[in-house]
Order: C-alpha cells, then structure tokens, then sequence
C-alpha cells in the first residue's frame, strides 16, 4: 500500500494562522476578527502585518459574529477566530440569523476541537460542532487533517463565495499531506486505494486510518482510506465509487457519532447503495479532563478502534 512518510509534527491551527497570514499579503478584502484569544489561534502575524484590518472584540462572541456579518456588506472578507466551542454552540443564534440565513461571506474559523483539546475538559471540548453547522442551509464545513492541508483550506475559503465553518486544533500532529496538494472544496482525497474496505476519515482521524490502513494489510486486508476534509457538501460520488467496489466502510472522526460525518455517510449510503457501516466516534458522551493521547484511547478514537471496526464490518458483507 501507498505509504505517507511523516514531514514533521505541528498543530493543525498554526496552519490556519500561517494561512491567514499569507491572505492578508495579497488579499486586501480580508479581515480578522478575535475574541480575546490571539495568541491560541496564531493570528498574530496578521495583527502585526495589518493592524488595520485586525479587530480584538474582546470576550464578546455574538458581537464578533454581527460585526463579521456587517463587514461582509461593504465587501470585506472576515475570518473569526476563537475556540470550537465559542465559535458554534456559543453563538449559534448568531451564526444562523445573521450569517448563514442571509448568506453572509463570513469564515467562522474554530480551534481547540474535540477531545485533543485535553486538559481542559468537557466544558470546552466541543463534540457537537460539525453536525450543528452541517445543518445550517448555505453553510460550507470543512475539517482538515494536518498542518498543510489546513493551511490550504483557509487559502482557499477565501476564494468561496458563501459562510465557511473550518474546524482545526491544537495538538502537534505528523503532517503527511504534500505541501503543494491542492485543496478542493468538496472534493474527497484517495489517500491508499483498497478492495476489501473503506475507511472515510476526517481530521485528526486521518492519520489514525493510515495506521490503520497498514496494521490491516499485515493481517491480509486491503483497506481504501478516503480523507473527507469537507463534511458538507460531502463528496457522494467518491463515497459511492468506493463503497461499490468495497462493500463496506468505517467512518473516523473525532465527533459525536451522532451527527457526525459517519451520519452523513450513512445518509448517502441508505439511499444509494445500502451497506455495512462501523463508526468510530465518540458515543453519545462527554469528554473529560486527560491528555490528547488517553482521552483518544479511553474513547475509543484510536488506532486499534479503526482496525477493529474494519474487522466487524468485514464480517457483515
């Protein structure tokens, strides 16, 4: 099988403030909007480099998503930048009259997600974010996997006309995809062409499946491993190619399984081409405080997870 040598570890939201960073040199339409967390979310560069264009709103959400929303009218691109958990569930009436409603050109960009947030906890480790904004009529989602590919997409939601949810985090995590790979909105990835099952992954789930991917060949399983960086819209076509030759699928992300995108799989699935799906997500709880590493362990967001939910779903072709 196809094998990603690993180029370096880094986090996945360095890759949105570099991103950020390299707009604000040839896009003079973007601006950034924080709400008091510069430093977490690697906006500082554009701050320095363009102080005209970089609003610190303070602890003030809502306000930040109704001043994004105002400067879209005068054709400005804003990119808000604070933790998953305030970006969404925080200001979600926010989000859903002013922005996605109307159709606003605001990039709602979250960092911290999911349980590898760590340390500090339930409270702030959102597990509901992509099936809230997936719902959202107008609203694009998108959750890249590594440095490079979250760098990429916040280059290229700048050129999309329409309100973009961009989920990223704040582990080091071994960045794999090629620096120059080009991100498409909507369009899912092939990382490792399979036979026998597919995995569709998203995130920081992406590597995991690779890993995964490989344990499976050693047992004599050929595993298709698809990175879903955009959850909506979803690619069903590479979702129906893959599944018509595998006969069964894994979805792997780091969500609640409700929701989630093995939700919108299954979706596409049951109307389509009904088939056998295993998912690995977190079921229907909480998180807690741990480092990134148990909590992915403890619920059942690991590597073994993957490999053992291939196995089940084999047995149910």
């Amino acid at each position: 099988m196809k094998e990603y040598p690993v180029l370096g570890k880094k986090d996945t939201r360095s890759g949105f403030g570099d991103g950020l960073t390299e707009l604000g040199k040839k896009n003079e339409n973007v601006v950034a909007l924080c709400a008091d967390l510069t430093g977490s979310l690697k906006m500082g560069d554009f701050k320095n480099n363009h102080p005209d264009r970089f609003f610190q709103v303070g602890i003030a959400e809502a306000n930040m998503m109704g001043i994004a929303a105002g400067l879209t009218i005068g054709g400005k691109i804003p990119f808000t930048g604070t933790f998953a958990n305030f970006s969404t569930s925080r200001v979600y009436d926010q989000i859903r009259q002013s922005i996605a409603y109307s159709d606003k050109n605001v990039k709602i960009c979250a960092s911290h997600a999911g349980l590898t947030l760590g340390e500090d906890g339930a409270t702030h480790q959102v597990l509901e974010d992509l099936g809230m904004m997936k719902m959202l009529p107008n609203m694009t989602v998108i959750n890249p996997c590594d440095y490079n590919q979250t760098k990429a997409a916040t280059i290229a939601i700048a050129e999309h006309e329409g309100p973009v949810y961009l989920r990223f985090g704040r582990p080091k995590v071994p960045i794999f995809i090629p620096e120059d790979m080009p991100f498409e909105i909507g369009k899912a990835i092939t990382l490792v062409e399979g036979t026998d099952v597919t995995i569709f992954a998203t995130g920081h789930l992406v590597w995991k499946s690779l890993e995964a991917a490989k344990e499976l060949a050693e047992k004599g399983i050929s595993a298709e491993v698809i990175n879903i960086h955009t959850i909506k819209p979803l690619d069903e076509k590479a979702v129906l190619e893959s599944v018509s030759k595998t006969k069964c699928a894994v979805s792997a992300e780091e969500h609640q399984m409700a929701g989630g995108l093995g939700e919108s799989i299954a979706q596409v699935l049951s109307r389509n081409l009904p088939t056998p799906l295993e998912m690995v997500a977190v079921n229907d709880s909480f998180g807690e405080s741990g480092t990134p590493d148990q909590l992915m362990e403890k619920y059942g967001l690991g590597t073994s997870n993957i490999v053992e939910a291939a196995q089940n779903v084999l047995k149910r072709k």
